[in-house]
């Protein structure tokens, strides 16, 4: 017996504030210009001397980062997915979500034991009586900051989805809290002949319009102002929702399910992407722990399996239902009209 495993896990949030302390400080992406010594990436980025060495050779141990030779002359460099994934320079850039982690989550995490013990939430309405939500949307720079933070760990997931599911049968296509559109235009860039509808609040509309502007798809993908808990979805062949559901209770996700059938044709598909749960609730632990954020941030907000999904769906009357697998622990749940 080793308890190397539970030590690993318990103390798992040294490494874990580790790397979101160096996407704070920018060390990816200053290092993405040149490799440095540990000195002039102190100077750069104001890191005091004392913790200079023990964080960046911290870094390296993990395998974020890369050192070329020993000492005060030794030259840090990024390694090879730290360079594509966490320099904000570049469009595969994931360091957003992992941002928002940092200002928000982290905290909010240290509150768990309580949010087990009363199912409440442990996020901003816990300090302000005001949703998180409510809070997100008040401030527009910081909704826009959001959106594209979960555009970063979303975009592996529509593209696999875009590859892998059969579009070929639809030609229209409404995505519900489509956010910036990242999904429409992914699906509308690699399926000519589908016509794809962003839906948010009216508050999320130009921002979605600037980013369709700006990657050249107006004449194929569309912003639209959608509030999904009171108006119906507007119909299409296809209705996707991308980590969606999830934020919802029980009573929610049943409504947003009959929306999605009640917009669909005879032969339309719904789909939502998320970290489906594995149905005996043993393997996806990243599904899992996400479900315990939906604790700390909503209560009664869950993730959940695609036996659960299945039910769901059947309950309104989908008559076939399949589970697809995506990027890392993600997967489509994927219900026919």
């Amino acid at each position: 017996m080793d308890p190397g495993k539970i030590m690993q896990v318990g103390m798992g949030f040294f490494t874990s504030k580790a790397l979101l302390s160096a996407v704070e400080l920018g060390v990816f992406s200053e290092l993405a210009k040149n490799p440095a010594t540990a000195d002039e990436i102190g100077e750069t980025l104001g890191i005091a001397p004392r913790g200079r060495f023990d964080f960046l050779d911290g870094l390296v141990a993990l395998g974020f980062l890369e050192r070329g030779g020993d000492g005060a002359g030794g030259l840090y460099s990024n390694a090879a997915d730290s360079d594509l994934f966490l320099d904000r320079a570049k469009p595969t850039y994931v360091g957003g979500i992992l941002e928002m982690a940092n200002a928000r989550l982290y905290p909010f995490w240290s509150d768990l034991t309580e949010a087990l013990r009363t199912g409440a939430p442990q996020n901003e309405v816990k300090h302000t009586g005001t949703p998180m939500f409510d809070e997100l949307y008040a401030d527009p720079d910081r909704l826009e900051q959001f959106m594209h933070a979960m555009a970063g760990i979303s975009a592996g997931n529509f593209h696999a989805l875009a590859e892998k599911f059969d579009f070929s049968r639809y030609a229209s296509l409404t995505d519900v809290g489509g956010a910036t559109g990242q999904l429409s235009m992914i699906i509308a860039g690699r399926h000519p002949q589908i016509s794809c509808t962003s839906c948010d609040l009216p508050v999320v509309r130009p921002i979605a319009e600037r980013v369709i502007a700006a990657a050249g798809m107006n004449d194929r993908v569309s912003a639209a102002e959608l509030d999904f808990l009171t108006q119906p979805i507007p119909p299409a062949d296809v209705v996707t929702m991308g980590m969606i559901l999830h934020d919802w209770n029980l009573e929610r996700k049943r409504h947003l399910v009959r929306a999605a059938y009640d917009a669909l044709p005879e032969g339309g598909a719904f789909i939502v992407v998320e970290n489906l749960i594995d149905d005996a609730r043993r393997e996806n632990v990243f599904g899992l722990m996400m479900s315990l954020n939906m604790l700390i941030e909503f209560g009664d907000a869950f993730d959940y399996t695609g036996a659960d999904f299945a039910g769901w769906c059947r309950e309104v009357g989908f008559r076939e239902i399949e589970i697809m697998p995506l990027a890392g622990p993600a997967s489509a749940g994927i219900a026919y009209k």
